[in-house]
């Protein structure tokens, strides 16, 4: 039986010199080889989007209770159920766990790190460079990203598939903003400054992992780089009372917002695929029944799945998602 492999490539981009945080601008990234791989022939791929504080060699961990993203792919390959297709696996971490795959002046340009990753892997490896032959695929912040980069940039991906992307930020962020300031009131601007410089230490000290996340969403959706921290927050830290100027660029970057100023991009595309479990613990479930009714009454077609499951452990779902972005790729075979 051929077997497949895993390339990681160590990948300089041009997108992250200088970034702001001063992270890494050469990441390593992974790339799968699908089994029978012949250099001869031209491929369709997916770019597998990580979620919040994660990134994609975390894909390849070795798992008692399930597949790697490696395992599944190669069942999935070897028993016909899906075409050999070649799957990148991004890093776009930054040092407040993750970009959101957004440009920011807080934080990177993080859009423009995975384009410029799409023309590399174009030019190292034999893939089919057709929109319709490539695919971005994600889970939570990755199905976020995997959202905005279909709707902004559909000459690049012309497929979507978003397992519980962050939707409807209303239930999805507000619900931690006690979090945060529970934080704030004991650590007061000066903890927070510490907290920023070195998440990692504040963490293992207790803070809540989701009061780092808040503010990791601010220097993604609301960066200024007048403001003392690179971005603003969308509530006063004293009050908790909402900061409507700010809490208004967060909502220009919510996909049912982002949706309707992308109409023509999104029909443009050849799959759109979303799903989400209905115990879903972060709330994206409203939001992913809210997007999939904007795409029914703008008359785009999706295929949207509710399934028994929550936010975390939901990697079968990643079966569903292949088979359909397969299925989409159409010709099942790769051509010389």
């Amino acid at each position: 039986m051929t077997t497949s492999k895993i390339i990681i490539e160590h990948f300089h981009s041009l997108a992250l010199e200088n970034n702001p945080l001063g992270d890494p601008d050469t990441r390593r990234v992974p790339v799968y080889l699908p089994p029978g791989y012949d250099e001869t022939k031209v491929y369709p791929s997916v770019y597998l989007l990580t979620a919040f504080a994660a990134r994609g060699l975390k894909l390849l961990n070795d798992d008692f209770w399930q597949e790697n993203i490696q395992e599944r792919l190669d069942r999935l390959i070897l028993s016909g159920e899906i075409q050999p297709v070649i799957v990148i696996m991004p890093d776009a971490t930054t040092r407040y766990g993750g970009s959101q795959y957004l440009n920011s002046t807080a934080t990177g340009n993080y859009q423009d790190h995975i384009l410029e990753l799409v023309s590399y892997i174009d030019e190292k490896y034999p893939t089919k460079q057709n929109p319709s032959q490539r695919s971005v695929l994600g889970h939570s912040s990755g199905g976020y990203g995997a959202l905005c980069l279909g709707m902004r940039h559909p000459e690049v991906f012309g497929l979507v598939a978003a397992h519980a992307p962050d939707i409807y930020f209303e239930l999805v962020y507000q619900k931690d903003f006690p979090e945060f300031l529970k934080f704030f009131d004991r650590a007061g601007e000066e903890g927070f400054q510490h907290m920023l410089a070195d998440p990692a230490a504040a963490l293992e000290r207790g803070i809540s992992f989701y009061a780092l996340a808040f503010a990791a969403m601010a220097a993604c959706y609301s960066p200024n780089p007048e403001s003392r921290w690179g971005f603003d927050l969308p509530i006063e830290p004293f009050t908790g009372e909402i900061r409507p100027e700010v809490w208004a660029r967060w909502r220009e970057n919510d996909p049912i917002h982002l949706a309707v100023h992308h109409e023509a991009e999104l029909k443009s595309l050849n799959l759109i695929y979303i799903d989400c479990g209905i115990y879903d613990e972060e709330n994206l479930l409203y939001g992913a029944r809210i997007l999939s009714k904007q795409l029914s009454e703008m008359g785009i077609p999706y295929i949207f799945e509710e399934f028994e499951g929550g936010h975390r452990h939901t990697e079968f779902r990643y079966d569903v998602s292949l088979k359909a972005v397969s299925t989409h790729f159409g010709n099942k075979e790769p051509t010389n």
